[in-house]
């Protein structure tokens, strides 16, 4: 039969190499701890609510928050809305740390004074519709002067941009008669005749613009000098209302209406944690990236920073998509995981060097202990050359010391060559003491 290869000696490991393990655990310990006060101290967990300003009952803000919360909702999020009056009121929320995140239309908000918040992109169009119950025209906000009009309440978007618009004009907003209704109120008293126009910023997927599109009686007025309004107001978009497109059997709107129409962003405060972004930027990517009306497939949500710069997540988004961890893992433990990542490399980087200089001293103080035996050694031997090779009692005592004192040495594997090299030493040393 084969003979079976010799085994490999194992070497128990030496008391003091035993005692460096609960040190090496305890510091594998510290650095796990010093990782997870990191994770948390500087990047809490996720929170699973968020606020968002939208807009009035009625409101375009309305019907996409709604959307909002019922997918933010398979994440285990609880989306909380706020009726607003419109943009100006959102901004405000948001700066007070009212709301964790609000819609906002461009040309509102001004860029110096919105240092504390981000930008996720923009999400729609928002035309200016100027519904009337007389017979529409081309003459824009001209038709509307000495009219009762509803422009909105304050801190709507619908009375913000009529007042940027009519300055332009040489009007202002005594130039008719002012009512500072609601959307659902302005609907209401368009429809029952009490008044005469309502200007509205809002979506075509709000409903109450629906409505009144397709209520007999009611015209859209065309805006001829939009290209003057685009050129003049940089936030501004000249759009097509195309004849027919709410009602081909009826043939609604009866022509082509030109409108004016601005971009709503999504804007966050810039505390909003990481992994948040990330959710909402999936959510509008899923809800807006439709074609419609006044938009082509994919042209929502754009990487595109109106007033409020975009935030590093939304660039990141839109360069490289959402993050690898969030794709398979829950928002809140892709989270946790992405951050113990970020933060292992610096306390790794600590941590080894630490480790490799504490192996390092050991290995010395192993060495050390097999050189102190060499040295005694050495000058016993030397004493025995000036003894002319005779022994005397004291060194062979003093080389029983050196033997019984190495027997006694317990080592890793890796100091066995030099113990038993010491050993080797003793042994030629004894056979010349006892010659």
């Amino acid at each position: 039969m084969p003979s079976r290869p010799p085994e490999t000696p194992q070497f128990p490991p030496s008391p003091r190499h035993r005692n460096l393990v609960p040190l090496l655990w305890a510091i594998g310990a510290g650095a796990v701890a010093l990782l997870v006060w990191l994770v948390f101290f500087f990047h809490p967990l996720p929170p699973r609510t968020l606020s968002l300003a939208c807009g009035p009952d009625g409101s375009s803000y309305q019907v996409f928050g709604k959307r909002y919360q019922t997918q933010l909702a398979k994440q285990g999020v609880r989306l909380t809305l706020i009726a607003t009056t419109g943009t100006e009121a959102n901004l405000e929320l948001l700066r007070n740390g009212k709301a964790d995140a609000g819609f906002v239309d461009g040309g509102i908000a001004e860029e110096t004074d919105e240092a504390g918040l981000l930008s996720l992109g923009t999400i729609a169009y928002e035309p200016l519709w100027f519904f009337t119950r007389h017979v529409a025209t081309d003459r824009g906000l001209a038709a509307l002067r000495g009219k009762r009009v509803s422009v909105g309440p304050v801190g709507s978007e619908s009375r913000a941009l009529m007042q940027a618009l009519l300055k332009r004009n040489a009007m202002d907003l005594t130039s008719f008669q002012l009512l500072t209704l609601t959307p659902e109120d302005s609907a209401s008293e368009l429809l029952a005749g009490h008044i005469d126009g309502v200007v509205l910023v809002n979506s075509y997927a709000s409903p109450l613009v629906r409505q009144l599109v397709k209520t007999p009686g009611i015209d859209v007025a065309s805006f001829s000098r939009a290209d003057a309004y685009t050129a003049l107001f940089p936030s501004l978009t000249k759009r097509i209302f195309p004849a027919g497109v709410a009602d081909l059997d009826r043939d609604v709107p009866p022509r082509d209406v030109t409108l004016l129409a601005t971009k709503t962003s999504l804007i966050v405060r810039g505390t909003l944690h990481p992994a948040l972004q990330y959710m909402l930027l999936e959510t509008i990517a899923q809800l807006h990236a439709r074609s419609g009306i006044f938009q082509k497939a994919g042209e929502f949500p754009g990487a595109e920073a109106q007033e409020i710069p975009l935030s590093p997540e939304a660039r990141h988004y839109y360069k490289s998509g959402r993050p690898f961890l969030q794709q398979y893992m829950p928002f809140w433990l892709a989270a946790l995981v992405e951050q113990f990542l970020v933060l292992l490399i610096p306390v790794i980087g600590l941590t080894y060097p630490l480790v490799k200089s504490l192996m390092a001293i050991y290995g010395w103080g192993m060495q050390r202990r097999i050189f102190v035996l060499y040295g005694e050694l050495h000058y016993l031997e030397t004493q025995l050359d000036k003894a002319e090779g005779k022994s005397t009692p004291e060194l062979k005592a003093r080389l029983k010391d050196i033997e019984e004192r190495a027997h006694r040495i317990k080592v890793p594997a890796k100091f066995v060559p030099m113990l038993y090299s010491l050993k080797d030493s003793l042994k030629g040393v004894r056979a010349r003491i006892e010659a």
